[in-house]
């Protein structure tokens, strides 16, 4: 038989596996970390490549303990609320689509509410997310948009929009590499730019691994990297002061209005003399996402 992805859904989490091998398990509702977030996150083959979370001290890197779980999206300043260091709160309302899964893909949709700490309504999001095993690893399709019955706004931060955090032998900081659409490598090229896509890899027992962020062509704008050699990336497409490249930013979403964002995410191994084709993956992704 085929292997197949499975969702087993628990009171605060979903296990998500393919094959039997963990790929991912999505919490939406924790007590001390204040939005969903993917946690223990595995390419094939079953190598994590997202940090530890919690960390442990020893053996990861301890610093933003609560603040990077894994894979996430949160916003500094939304309507000027805090999402990111989890001053306020996204709250899992409800799955908008049940998880299903099947041999070629796993699924499900949910709605958050963006509130404030005195739990008054900035917006609202639907986010469906879907797994598929590809030639090229495991990927997540990440589509969300936000809407509220009152206009809200995106702020310009450094800390705005899609987060991972990578597992600590992947950092830079222990050998392993960032590479983006460009050719640019590190934080130090790539942190501020630009970019379709960016890679964050390494190896681990013999296996190339890796996760890349790819921002979908279509989003409002391209996104600034947030690259960190200590093992962070954010795609961000807010922080056009931040990032050097502008006047401050304030994006306006008007009532019976929303705005969507949309990205991709590969989880891939390989062996270590091959270089994953990481442009070829990035047009499948879009190819697949708009069908």
């Amino acid at each position: 038989a085929e292997p197949e992805f499975a969702i087993e859904q628990q009171a605060d989490r979903l296990e998500i596996t393919y094959g039997g091998q963990p790929v991912a398990t999505y919490v939406f509702a924790d007590t001390s970390l204040t939005r969903p977030y993917f946690a223990h996150v595995h390419a094939p083959g079953g190598q994590q490549v997202t940090r530890n979370h919690p960390p442990i001290d020893g053996k990861d890197r301890m610093d933003h303990a609560e603040l990077h779980p894994g894979i996430w999206l949160a916003f500094g300043d939304l309507s000027g609320g805090d999402f990111w260091r989890n001053k306020d709160r996204i709250l899992h309302e409800a799955f908008t689509q049940a998880p299903a899964a099947n041999d070629q893909r796993a699924t499900f949709s949910v709605r958050n509410r963006y509130e404030r700490a005195d739990g008054t309504a900035v917006c609202h999001e639907v986010c469906e997310f879907t797994f598929s095993r590809t030639p090229w690893g495991y990927m997540l399709h990440w589509d969300s948009r936000f809407s509220s019955e009152g206009e809200f706004y995106f702020g310009d931060q450094e800390e705005m929009g899609l987060g991972m955090r990578v597992a600590t032998p992947l950092s830079v900081e222990r050998g392993g590499t960032m590479l983006d659409s460009q050719g640019r490598r590190n934080e130090k090229e790539i942190w501020g730019n630009s970019a379709d896509w960016c890679d964050y890899s390494g190896r681990v027992d013999e296996q190339q691994i890796g996760i890349t962020i790819m921002c979908h062509p279509d989003n409002f704008r391209p996104c600034w990297m947030h690259s960190r050699d200590y093992g962070f990336i954010a795609a961000n497409p807010f922080g056009r002061h931040a990032f050097g490249k502008g006047e401050k930013s304030k994006v306006s979403v008007s009532p019976g209005e929303s705005l969507r964002l949309r990205y991709g995410l590969l989880l891939h191994s390989s062996e270590p003399s091959k270089e994953p084709e990481i442009a070829i993956a990035y047009s499948h992704y879009v190819e697949q996402s708009d069908k």
